[in-house]
């Protein structure tokens, strides 16, 4: 992660988690002017616990006020394509499909789709369609779960 974009999710997580959630992960777009929060619990999130986390973290960043001008502020559980944000996440969910985006092309491609065989290290490996691929975790951009029915 890089700098405001860690601090920002210092601060998320200094809130949610007290309040006895995941921090699963923020993401900020600046061009759309949203700031997103996922959050997670063994019992499963409802709209009360959004709501409630939104209100705690509005007041949390209000005074720390992080961001500059105008943003909104959306926070929901990860559903059933959620998104993985830390080598622990790919690590929890070995085993299940995963669509990757890199920053970089590796092999001439940025987007992969396969199943998430583990993690060594700084490396996520990925069963995919041509094998296993080794994908290096500071060059993923972006990754979701694939859910399957």
């Amino acid at each position: 992660m890089k700098g405001v974009q860690s601090q920002l999710r210092d601060l998320v997580c200094s809130v949610v988690e007290p309040m006895g959630y995941e921090c699963v992960g923020v993401e900020h777009e600046a061009a759309a002017a949203v700031l997103r929060v996922y959050i997670d619990h063994a019992d499963g999130i409802g709209l009360d616990d959004c709501e409630s986390v939104s209100h705690q973290l509005s007041g949390a960043l209000d005074v720390a006020d992080p961001i500059a001008g105008h943003y909104d502020l959306e926070v929901s559980s990860p559903g059933l394509d959620r998104p993985l944000f830390a080598l622990e996440h790919f690590q929890r969910f070995t085993g299940a499909r995963v669509r990757v985006r890199l920053a970089e092309k590796l092999d001439g491609r940025r987007r992969f789709d396969g199943r998430i065989a583990g993690v060594d290290g700084e490396t996520v490996w990925l069963d995919a369609e041509g094998g296993r691929l080794a994908l290096p975790f500071a060059q993923i951009e972006s990754a979701r779960l694939v859910p399957e029915f």
